[in-house]
């Protein structure tokens, strides 16, 4: 830039005049060089604003982004841990089913076993029951070969009761007698409760002597004329003949008639076979 050059007139305080000089020396030129700063243009403020403007920004973009980074790597390092926590979760919960599913099938299993036990023990009480019954307990017949069976020998089961049918050779017996006989076996002459049971003593008699001829049963009047059962239970399920009068105190149960309409009230000292009935020794499970 080309140096400018000023001029400039000196003039001297307290009115104090400079000698005068020769006319011809009235005019004196000096030289005075002003040293000025260069002018700044509005293009370079702005320049300078917009520098200054950008650096911001870029250093706010740098603390932004680590910001960004920070929270993104923590955001990663809190989702695999809670994904480590879940894995870890899941496989206890899983170990905890499974351990209850077991727990669950071992109390069962004692609870079936329990259930097995208490049945044994009603079931030996049961037998121990039988046995009382007996002033002396006759083992060979309820155990050959030391293994015991439900009824004893010659004595035929059905669900939990054994049936003995008096088939020996002449030697029929009134009913007093006949009962009697089950009496000193520990048992009674035979209560029919069902019409299975009724059939099932049908499939194991047979006709003897006379069709007036039967098997005594434990069903006979009482002294008021009642027909009851030896256990004293009233009749609530007949098999009667169809023309029977049921006039006569004791009854019996006669094979050659319809196995659902045969029984017929006899006199008490008339003589016939019998049949004696008596629980089992050994009942099976009841579930």
């Amino acid at each position: 830039m080309a140096e400018e050059i000023s001029y400039a007139t000196v003039v001297f305080k307290n009115g104090v005049q400079p000698p005068k000089e020769k006319k011809e020396d009235d005019t004196v030129y000096a030289t005075v060089q002003v040293a000025t700063l260069p002018s700044k243009t509005p293009t370079d403020v702005e320049a300078a604003a917009e520098s200054r403007y950008f650096y911001l920004l870029l250093v706010s973009l740098v603390i932004l982004c680590v910001l960004l980074v920070t929270c993104i790597a923590a955001i990663i390092s809190i989702c695999v841990l809670m994904a480590n926590r879940a894995e870890t979760f899941s496989a206890a919960l899983s170990n905890l089913t499974l351990v209850k599913q077991q727990l669950i099938m071992e109390r069962n299993l004692l609870e079936n076993q329990t259930e097995k036990l208490l049945r044994d023990i009603d079931n030996l009480n049961w037998t121990l029951g039988i046995i009382l019954k007996h002033d002396t307990f006759p083992v060979n017949e309820f155990c050959p070969d030391k293994q015991c069976q439900p009824c004893r020998k010659q004595w035929i089961h059905f669900q939990e009761k054994c049936y003995w049918f008096d088939e020996r050779p002449p030697s029929w017996k009134t009913w007093d007698q006949s009962q009697r006989l089950c009496k000193d076996k520990c048992a009674d002459l035979v209560v029919i409760d069902s019409q299975q049971e009724q059939e099932f003593i049908g499939l194991h008699t047979k006709e003897y002597y006379t069709r007036n001829h039967g098997y005594w049963m434990g069903l006979r009047k009482n002294d008021e004329g009642k027909l009851l059962w030896v256990d004293g239970r009233n009749v609530t399920l007949g098999f009667w003949s169809k023309d029977s009068d049921r006039s006569e105190p004791c009854v019996s149960f006669i094979p050659v008639e319809n196995i659902t309409a045969n029984w017929r009230t006899r006199s008490c000292s008339m003589q016939n076979k019998f049949i004696c009935e008596t629980a089992v020794l050994i009942r099976t499970s009841v579930h």
